[in-house]
């Protein structure tokens, strides 16, 4: 399959990588600790680790998006951002 058509980075690859990897660490993370861990945070709704994910996911790209409206600053410091927002989301959602 020629992918040529799309315009493939390494910072695009090591995006989806990411992304699969997250995915595949949440599912062996459930494997050997079936349930999720459901529990009532900040937000009060109850949550489990996949939720948690994808309110981080969400967040990450709202931050990315908000840095490159604000800013013309590398986008290391949004990641770096996104990141920190993420393990507050996995402690306190």
């Amino acid at each position: 399959m020629d992918l040529s058509w799309m315009a493939w980075t390494w910072q695009t690859a090591a995006f989806f990588a990411f992304i699969a990897l997250a995915l595949a660490g949440m599912s062996v993370w459930e494997w050997f600790s079936p349930g999720g861990a459901p529990r009532r945070g900040i937000l009060a709704i109850t949550t489990t680790r996949g939720d948690r994910l994808f309110i981080s996911l969400l967040v990450a790209a709202y931050i990315h998006l908000i840095w490159l409206a604000a800013t013309s600053a590398p986008l290391w410091g949004a990641s770096v951002a996104a990141l920190i927002v993420a393990v507050i989301v996995f402690r306190k959602v």
